[in-house]
């Protein structure tokens, strides 16, 4: 079994796998979609990622507000999180995301990636440290 995160953003969607025995997170790949409505061809993929990886969860980054409460783009992605319950079958959980992306920058500026590259990357990244965040506080539950 594995858990797959999701960064949702309005042109792309992070995904970030973990490993069969839930302890670490790796990046996966970042869906690029024409717009914001745009929503057939990435959620037909993440359904052909679910099969190749036998995921059985869905950890999805929720972009609260920094008083805790749900603004538009945290509203956009409960409904994505609607979406991919009803096309997969899976439990989506939703995960604060605040800073995650800010996180996957400044790691990426660490590897001395160039800024031209890093947006190939920091979506993926910034999946990881969601599903990571997950992994974290389920293994400190157990």
């Amino acid at each position: 079994m594995r858990i797959m995160g999701l960064d949702y953003g309005s042109k792309t969607v992070g995904v970030a796998m973990s490993d069969e025995l839930l302890l670490t997170a790796q990046p996966t790949e970042t869906i690029i979609r024409s717009g914001e409505n745009k929503l057939r061809k990435t959620l037909a993929r993440i359904e052909e990622l679910i099969k190749e990886n036998n995921v059985e969860k869905i950890v999805l980054g929720l972009p609260l507000m920094t008083d805790d409460s749900v603004g538009d783009r945290a509203q956009l992605c409960l409904d994505f999180a609607e979406k991919l319950k009803a096309r997969t079958g899976l439990e989506v959980i939703m995960v604060d995301e605040r800073y995650t992306t800010t996180a996957a920058e400044e790691e990426l500026e660490e590897m001395q990636i160039k800024r031209s590259e890093m947006k190939k990357y920091v979506d993926q990244l910034a999946a990881c440290h969601i599903l990571e965040d997950y992994l974290h506080n389920q293994n400190l539950q157990k």
